[in-house]
């Protein structure tokens, strides 16, 4: 063989070798992956040095409007113009970070540091835009051309109801996707306002499809848009097949050729499994939520549950409902994780999904059926509204645990003194308690686990090789009152549910101190085995800092939350989440604080981790969320550890 032969041979050979997984790992989707988990393999980072992180570089955007939000907001920032919520996670893929901000801006920055590369603005007209939630985008790659003009394509989801398409490497608007590069989502939905239907989550990739639900405003009028999942040609944007959450009796469509109206969304994040040709979506409740009697049980056949659609299709392949005639907005809220899971010797392909009850079903991903025992066993049959109607039953799970209480009673009053734990006593015995799924009532009924959770979007995070589920949990009561429509307030906290005869009023159940009415602490951190479904360990998220003086904020531990996980290989779990404005690596051995950081304001974002060039970067999004303390902002963090001089 000549030289120039055995150049060429050894040229070929690098370019099909593949890249050194220490010099660069990925984080290609919002979960990490598309089937979620925020399981990283990148390894730099130990417990041993992940001490030495600081700062390695920030970016801002400028996309925020100033001021702090409230859980007393929870309802209005629905319907009004309110301080941004920033609670992307970036992804890395071929050396780009890209992430999207409230107002559906797209950046792509430098891994490194930080420096922009491009951005993109969508046109959106954030004055008349309540909502404010971009949590990701999503990539694709073509690859049987990856050097084409567009082979590379970001894709956004609008709070204006848009897909867009983007090339990856100088944010050029695709023009073969759809009209000039976007697709309106508007179509066959019928009449609506603009803030009733909007896209806050990633789209999902499979193949060449582009899979995406929509949040749909909740408890709002009866006949909100649909809430149909639609799949799109990712190359033309050519319209592939729709699901509308209808009973299988039912017609999808209705007599205008519009998707019927006020079906259950999937708001949260979808996961694919390429292999089996399944997308697996989380569905929400029916509306208008917290009333159903005007529901004919049709309409509750898929709400919140655990849905396999067939890709090429859209046909359903089995469904697994975790609450029956869902009237606690117990909607599912986190993306699917796909996982293997090993139980009593058999490891089979599994599907693991948190709940707002603090709950976690672990189904089996070909079948639906559960992996673990489930038991349905009897709930509360009395108390509802005149007009409603109940599940005898409810799904619990025998394994994994709970983690949460499932319930409350004026016995789980509690305060810093006497006086405001009887106040707190007093206002339980005001209010309906009892265990979870009571019904709502005129009187007011403490739900616990709250709307809120439980667990929500940002759980959970999975240890693909540990089989370790690591989830945060909310532990916070509030208040659910049916006021019949004739006392509806006008204004505050109320959920319209029009043309039910209830509003929902909601309030947060708190002592004069402003302090919730349970014992702390009011959010946790857990490691659940999926193996034997045995809780390892659980730790207070957080403390009162920025809620209380010093040195008063020490008193409690673990405080208001809203975010997520992150682990990876080397037994590391990153999270900021909690109110006090910290991001934290936890050892997931035991759930001890490891390392944590100061942020400019709360991080309600799942972090993400990815290697560059043989160094690893951890980065969290700091922007606030209607649950913070903190004002908005619009901070990007990416720390690292040190080079040595």
């Amino acid at each position: 063989m000549n030289r120039l032969a055995l150049a060429a041979n050894v040229v070929l050979l690098v370019l099909s070798y593949p890249v050194n997984a220490q010099e660069t790992v990925e984080w290609p989707a919002y979960g990490g992956a598309p089937g979620g988990g925020h399981y990283s393999h990148a390894d730099q980072i130990t417990r041993d040095n992940v001490n030495d992180l600081q700062v390695a570089w920030s970016h801002r955007s400028g996309d925020y409007r100033a001021g702090t939000q409230s859980l007393d907001d929870i309802d209005s920032a629905q319907l009004t113009v309110r301080p941004t919520s920033f609670i992307a996670t970036p992804i890395m893929v071929r050396d780009t970070v890209y992430y999207c901000t409230p107002f559906n801006r797209v950046f792509a920055l430098d891994p490194a540091t930080g420096a922009e590369k491009w951005v993109y603005d969508s046109g959106l007209d954030t004055e008349q835009i309540g909502i404010s939630n971009c949590r990701a985008v999503s990539s694709w790659i073509d690859k049987t051309n990856p050097d084409a003009v567009c082979s590379h394509r970001i894709m956004l989801g609008t709070l204006d109801a848009r897909l867009i398409a983007l090339d990856g490497k100088t944010g050029i608007p695709c023009k073969e996707f759809g009209d000039n590069g976007e697709v309106s989502l508007k179509k066959g939905l019928g009449s609506h306002d603009l803030f009733e239907y909007s896209i806050t989550s990633a789209p999902a990739i499979i193949g060449d499809l582009v899979v995406s639900g929509a949040f749909v405003i909740d408890s709002y009028r009866n006949d909100v848009p649909s809430g149909v999942v639609r799949a799109y040609n990712i190359r033309t944007g050519d319209f592939v097949w729709g699901w509308n959450p209808v009973h299988p009796d039912r017609e999808p469509i209705d007599e205008d050729g519009n998707f019927v109206s006020g079906t259950t969304n999937v708001w949260s994040t979808i996961s694919v499994d390429e292999e089996r040709g399944l997308v697996i979506v989380p569905t929400g409740n029916s509306s208008p939520d917290y009333y159903g009697g005007d529901r004919d049980g049709h309409q509750d056949y898929y709400s919140s549950s655990v849905v396999a659609l067939d890709v090429n299709t859209g046909e359903v392949v089995w469904h697994y409902q975790t609450v029956h005639h869902d009237i606690w907005d117990y909607d599912i809220p986190a993306q699917p994780t796909l996982t293997d899971v090993t139980i009593k010797g058999v490891t089979r392909p599994a599907v693991v999904q948190v709940t707002k009850m603090g709950m976690t079903f672990v189904l089996d991903r070909e079948t639906g059926k559960p992996l673990h025992p489930v038991e349905e066993r009897p709930v509360p049959q009395t108390g509802a509204v005149p007009g409603e109607y109940l599940s005898p039953t409810q799904p619990f799970p025998v394994k994994p645990e709970p983690l949460h209480q499932l319930g409350i009673s004026p016995d789980d009053a509690w305060g810093f003194t006497f006086w405001d734990e009887g106040a707190c006593r007093k206002k339980l015995e005001s209010l309906v308690t009892g265990p979870i799924y009571t019904p709502p009532s005129t009187t007011g009924t403490v739900f616990y686990p709250s709307p809120l959770g439980g667990n929500n979007w940002g759980a959970p995070a999975v240890d693909l090789d540990r089989q370790i589920m690591i989830a945060n949990t909310k532990h916070l009561p509030m208040s659910m009152r049916l006021a019949p429509r004739s006392e509806c307030p006008e204004g505050g906290t109320a959920f319209t549910q029009r043309d039910s005869p209830y509003c929902m009023v909601i309030e947060q159940v708190v002592s004069p101190l402003g302090t919730p009415c349970t014992a702390p602490p009011w959010s946790t951190l857990a490691a659940v085995d999926l193996k034997s479904g045995d809780i390892l360990w659980k730790v207070p998220m957080g403390n009162l800092r920025n809620l209380a003086p010093w040195p008063f904020h020490n008193l409690v531990k673990g405080t208001v939350e809203m975010g997520g996980p992150m682990v990876t290989s080397t037994g590391l779990v990153f999270i900021g989440a909690t109110a006090d404005a910290y991001i934290r690596a936890h050892d997931i051995e035991n759930g001890d604080v490891l390392w944590k950081a100061d942020l400019p304001t709360t991080g309600n974002a799942v972090p993400m981790t990815y290697m560059h060039k043989g160094k690893q970067y951890v980065l969290i999004v700091a922007g606030g969320h209607f649950t913070s303390p903190l004002p908005s902002s619009d901070h990007l963090i990416a720390f690292a550890i040190p080079e040595k001089k």
